[in-house]
């Protein structure tokens, strides 16, 4: 049983590394709840083998998937990706999974947060509440277990002390309705090793996990920082963007450097069709219906090592956003898949992913 440890990774010298640094591999979990994947998952499951797919084509891939679906899987997914049974009650790897942190001296261990389904979206959610000790138990990995209610999507590092993240998000009472702003900070940085922290406001708009960081702004290097952005003043993401704007650019980072922000376009809007709703009568506590809109985003997008994995969602803007993750990531190769049954069930690539740093366990 991997040890579980009773001192904080700030104290012990790790810290998380931002997602750019090396990996040793990619976390994912096989979708197949009902009432959130629409036919039986299979379309879901489609666009789960190309994601885990395209990643194994850079670095190694391990996917956890429960016994029932371990055949289907295993015969979607090429033999070279590693398939970990483990029981879950859904995919989002980001959130459920662990946050793996490192030190100088190259040891990799492993940040267990609380996790309550973002605020009770679903239930039960027992077996997710597990994933990242068994993720941990794995590798064979140290493990803190945080007292705090966290997803992976609601934070972003750039490696260097600084984090971003929002305040409807983490200040939202569905997560830890009893700790302050301040006590909520002290805990990112005695679990992450920052020392410095970065609010915006709202997040996406419509987007269900209350407003993610990983939907509207993300680090790309220290000191630059990607920005959904929306040209419409019409559409309320307009002024959610601006507000985010404004923010960075009064913002300096750990090393006080000021934000240089890059702006990557909204796709759509884009909404639920009548096709791709999901009638909830036979059970279920999820809602998918008609008409509702998506938080799609470019910013929503995975890097590993040599590559960027980007989400294709509005012909009027893939090129566009493929185009600027070019120029910020010279050297690596821009991917783009097809995403929009990945985010039919509230998320994507970046959602679905959990990276694990190179480094040995101890």
């Amino acid at each position: 049983m991997t040890e579980t440890l009773l001192t904080s990774p700030a104290a012990d010298g790790f810290r998380m590394p931002a997602e750019w640094e090396p990996h040793a591999g990619t976390w994912m979990i096989w979708p197949e709840r009902p009432d959130n994947w629409r036919e039986g998952a299979v379309p879901g499951q489609a666009a789960f083998a190309a994601v885990a797919t395209a990643i194994a084509r850079f670095e190694p891939v391990s996917l956890l998937v429960s016994a029932g679906e371990w055949q289907n899987a295993r015969d979607q997914l090429p033999a070279h990706i590693r398939l970990v049974e483990a029981a879950n009650d859904d995919a989002w790897c980001r959130d459920s999974g662990p946050t793996f942190v490192t030190d100088a001296k190259g040891r990799l261990r492993g940040v267990d947060w609380e996790f309550n389904a973002w605020g009770g979206l679903y239930s039960p959610y027992d077996n997710d509440r597990l994933i990242a000790a068994k993720v941990l138990e794995t590798e064979r990995a140290p493990r803190y277990a945080a007292p705090l209610v966290l997803e992976g999507g609601s934070i972003h590092v750039d490696g260097e002390g600084t984090l971003l993240t929002t305040e409807e998000c983490l200040l939202n009472p569905n997560r830890n309705p009893s700790l302050t702003r301040e006590e909520i900070e002290q805990h990112l940085k005695d679990h992450l090793g920052v020392s410095s922290i970065i609010w915006l406001g709202a997040g996406l708009v419509d987007d269900e996990t209350s407003g993610h960081i990983d939907n509207i702004a993300c680090f790309v290097r220290p000191g630059v920082v990607a920005l959904t952005w929306c040209d419409d003043p019409a559409d309320p993401q307009h002024a959610i963007s601006r507000d985010a704007l404004d923010r960075l650019s009064r913002a300096r980072d750990a090393r006080g450097r000021a934000l240089e922000v890059v702006k990557l376009p909204l796709p759509g809007p884009l909404h639920r069709t009548p096709e791709e709703a999901i009638d909830l009568a036979s059970g279920g506590t999820m809602s998918r219906l008609v008409g509702e809109r998506l938080g799609g985003s470019y910013v929503n997008f995975y890097v590993g090592n040599g590559f960027v994995l980007m989400p294709r969602l509005d012909p009027a803007h893939d090129e566009e956003a493929a185009s600027i993750l070019g120029r910020l990531f010279p050297g690596r190769e821009v991917v783009g898949l097809p995403t929009r049954e990945i985010l039919l069930g509230g998320g994507n690539i970046h959602c679905i992913t959990q990276q694990q740093p190179a480094g040995m366990p101890g």
